[in-house]
């Protein structure tokens, strides 16, 4: 006699591979946990490395300065007008008289002429050389000498403001005198001509 059996009412039962799974996931949930707390040490170490060498660096800077101000105010009147003269100097053979001129003939309108520039200072500003200008143009023209000013301010190298104006008049013509301030910015450090102090010394050409 053929006995049939119910299968469905006695399963086959595993007890042992949900233990192991469960283990083994928990496993890799551990090795993910300590491997990020290690990252995580490693972060926190740098950072904190990062952060001792800025306090270090901006205490050697204060003390830079400390020790700057301290030796201005120990120079006399005569010596302090010396060094800022040295290190106008300095600045000034940085500085590109050539492109200076290049870059004002290109900002030009054909209808505004130059007349007289003369160089008020050389100054450093960073890591960047500028000088500053007082420049006189003439024109027939006034809205050439407004597009003159907006070439200069969009051209990123010079700040320009119209200062005053004079009306000039000859036995032909008559024309006006407009005068600006101008900041120059190079955009690189250039070799000077063969005299670059020349203009500086003058205070200015005509």
């Amino acid at each position: 006699m053929i006995t049939k059996l119910n299968l469905a009412s006695n399963p086959f039962r595993n007890r042992t591979l949900p233990y192991v799974t469960a283990l083994l996931l928990l496993a890799i949930a551990v090795a993910g946990a300590v491997l990020s707390f290690s990252k995580l040490s490693n972060i926190n170490a740098e950072s904190d490395i990062v952060k001792t060498d800025i306090d270090a660096m901006q205490k050697e800077v204060t003390a830079l300065r400390e020790e700057g101000a301290k030796v201005r105010q120990a120079l006399t009147p005569e010596q302090q007008a010396l060094l800022i003269a040295s290190h106008k100097l300095v600045a000034s053979k940085s500085f590109g008289w050539s492109r200076l001129f290049a870059d004002l003939e290109a900002v030009l309108p054909g209808s505004v002429s130059a007349s007289r520039i003369s160089v008020q200072n050389i100054f450093k500003d960073g890591d960047r050389i500028k000088a500053e200008l007082d420049f006189s143009v003439l024109s027939r023209d006034y809205q050439s000498v407004m597009a003159l000013i907006a070439n200069m301010n969009n051209s990123g190298i010079f700040k320009a403001e119209l200062r005053g104006q004079n009306l000039q008049k000859t036995d032909r013509i008559t024309f006006t005198e407009y005068n600006l301030h101008i900041i120059y910015s190079p955009r690189t450090y250039l070799q000077t001509d063969n005299n670059p102090t020349d203009l500086a010394q003058q205070g200015g050409t005509e």
